[in-house]
C-alpha cells in the first residue's frame, strides 16, 4: 500500500465497495511477514481474529448496513492498552500471565468506528527508558533506535504493517519514535483521551496518541476517539481540504520558531529544518521568533521529578519483591523516585499548575510553535533517545504533532515539531496538513528498498 493513500480515501473506498476490508488486512499481514523478522516490532499478531473482523466488515457493507468512519482500517495497538483476551504485558516478564477484561476506552473507540486491530506493537519495558528489541529501519543495518517508548509502533507504520498505530506520551515516546522513523505523530491535550485500560507511567504526564503515515492520517483516526458529547465529529474528523489538491490558499499560519531548541541541535538537524521553515515561508508561512520565557532545563528537571516519583508509586510493591526483573534503566528512575522527599514532589507539581496555567499566553499571536522534533537523528541501539525536546510540551499538557520534513546527511528522517494551546488540536491538524503539504516528504525506509 503506498503511504501517499490517505486513510480517509481508503475509508471511503472500502465503503463504496471498491476495496475489500480482507484486501486490506492481507496485505499489511504480508509487510509483517516480510520485515518482522528484520525489526521486531510486534509482540504479537492476531491474525485470526483480523481477518474475521475484516470479512464481518465486508459483509456488513455489501447488506448495506452502517460502518463506521474507520471501516476497515488495519491499526497496530501498542502493548500498554488492554485488548480484550489478549495479554498487556508492557515490555515486562512480570506481566506474562495478564490477560485483559475488556477494551481500554481508546481501543474500544477505534473498534467502535470499524477499525481493525492487527495486534499488539513493542513497547520498551513499562514505556520507560530501557532499550527494545525493535530495530529503525531506515539503515540496512539496523543499527539505529527506532526511539521509545512507542518503538513498534512507529516501525510498523514506517513499514506498512498497518495504517496506523496507537502510542503514549510521557515526556516524548510518540513524537520521538515517529520522527526517528519518517512518519507522523499527535499528542493531544493532556486529558483529551482516556488512559483507563493502560499500564501507567505517570498520572499527571501520560497522553494517549496515535502514529500514522501523515498528519491528515492522524486527524482521521484521531476523530472518533477526541468526539464527545460536547463536540461534533466534524471538529476533528479530516481537515477541510485536500492536500492531493491545490493547497487552500486562505492558509497562512503564524508560527513562531522556539529558537533555543535550534541552538541544541546539532548541524544536520538544524540546518534541515531551516531550510523546510524557509519552504514554509517562501509559501505564505509568517515565521517569527518566539521568546517564550521559559525555563526549560527548569520543566525538563521537573519533569523528571513528577515522573519518577510517579513512576515510584506505581511499581513500589512489585519493585522491593522483585527488583532483579526490571531492567537498568527503568530500576535507576524507580530508585530515584522513591528518594525524592515529598516535599520536592509536591514542589514539583506546583510548578506543572503554573505552566499549565500561563502557558497559553506564551503562544501570543502565533497559531503553532514550531521547532525540531529530536535534537539529533536516530542514534545508535543503547538508548531509545533525548527526551529534551518533546518532554516540555508533555509537562505543559499542549498539544503537539510531528511531521517528517527532510533526509539528513546520514539518510535519517529529520521531523518538525507543532505545539498549540490547550484544545488546538483541529487548528493543529489543519496546519500540520499544510506544512505537510508544502514540504513534500515522500522517502521511504532503506529496509523498504532492500
Amino acid at each position: 500500500m503506498s503511504r501517499n493513500r490517505r486513510i480517509r480515501h481508503i475509508v471511503q473506498q472500502v465503503q463504496q465497495q471498491q476495496v475489500d476490508p480482507v484486501t486490506l488486512v492481507e496485505a499489511c499481514l504480508e509487510r509483517i511477514h516480510q520485515y518482522e523478522g528484520s525489526v521486531r516490532a510486534w509482540v504479537l499478531v492476531d491474525e485470526t481474529e483480523a481477518r474475521q473482523a475484516a470479512e464481518r466488515i465486508g459483509r456488513a457493507i455489501r447488506r448495506g448496513n452502517a460502518v463506521g468512519p474507520l471501516a476497515g482500517i488495519p491499526l497496530g495497538v501498542k502493548d500498554v492498552f488492554d485488548i480484550r483476551g489478549l495479554p498487556t504485558k508492557a515490555g515486562s516478564r512480570l506481566r506474562e500471565d495478564h490477560v485483559a477484561q475488556a477494551d481500554a476506552p481508546m481501543v474500544a473507540a477505534l473498534r467502535r468506528a470499524g477499525a481493525i486491530l492487527l495486534g499488539k506493537t513493542v513497547t520498551v519495558e513499562f514505556a520507560c527508558f530501557d532499550p527494545p528489541p525493535t530495530k529503525n529501519p531506515w539503515t540496512l543495518d539496523r543499527s539505529r533506535t527506532p526511539g521509545g517508548s512507542s518503538s513498534g509502533s512507529a516501525v510498523a507504520v514506517a513499514l506498512g504493517m498497518c495504517l496506523g498505530a496507537t502510542g503514549t506520551q510521557t515526556g516524548g515516546s510518540l513524537v520521538r519514535p515517529a520522527s526517528y522513523c519518517g512518519v507522523a505523530a499527535c499528542k493531544p491535550t493532556f486529558g483529551r483521551v482516556s488512559l483507563e485500560g493502560t499500564v501507567p507511567v505517570s498520572y499527571h504526564l501520560d497522553h494517549a496518541g496515535m502514529i500514522a503515515p501523515s498528519v491528515d492520517d492522524l486527524a482521521t483516526l484521531l476523530g472518533p476517539v477526541l468526539w464527545s458529547e460536547n463536540e461534533p465529529a466534524s471538529a476533528y474528523r479530516i481537515p477541510p481540504w485536500d492536500p492531493d489538491e491545490e493547497p487552500d490558499q486562505a492558509v497562512r499560519p503564524r508560527l513562531g520558531l522556539v529558537e533555543e531548541f535550534l541552538h541544541e541541535s546539532d548541524e544536520s538537524v538544524r540546518s534541515k529544518v531551516l531550510a523546510a521553515v524557509e519552504r514554509l515561508r517562501a509559501a505564505g508561512a509568517t515565521i517569527e521568533p518566539a521568546r517564550l520565557g521559559l525555563d526549560f532545563a527548569a520543566i525538563r528537571r521537573m519533569h523528571r521529578r513528577i515522573m519518577a516519583v510517579e513512576a515510584a508509586a506505581y511499581h513500589r510493591p512489585t519493585f522491593l519483591a522483585r527488583r532483579d526483573a526490571y531492567g537498568p534503566n527503568i530500576a535507576s528512575l524507580l530508585d530515584e523516585g522513591l528518594s525524592v522527599p515529598g516535599v520536592d514532589y509536591a514542589e514539583a507539581l506546583a510548578h506543572q499548575r503554573t505552566v499549565r496555567r500561563t502557558i497559553g499566553d506564551r503562544f501570543g499571536s502565533f497559531d503553532a510553535l514550531v521547532m525540531p522534533a529530536t535534537n539529533t537523528t536516530a542514534p545508535g541501539l543503547q538508548t531509545t533517545g533525548d527526551s529534551g525536546f518533546q518532554s516540555p510540551w508533555s509537562y505543559a499538557g499542549v498539544p503537539a504533532i510531528s511531521l517528517p520534513c527532510a533526509l539528513a546527511h546520514d539518510g535519517l528522517p529529520v521531523a518538525l515539531q507543532l505545539a498549540a494551546r490547550h484544545g488546538g488540536e483541529a487548528d493543529l491538524f489543519r496546519l500540520g496538513v499544510w506544512c505537510e503539504g508544502q514540504l513534500g516528504f515522500r522517502a521511504k525506509p532503506a529496509l523498504v528498498g532492500a
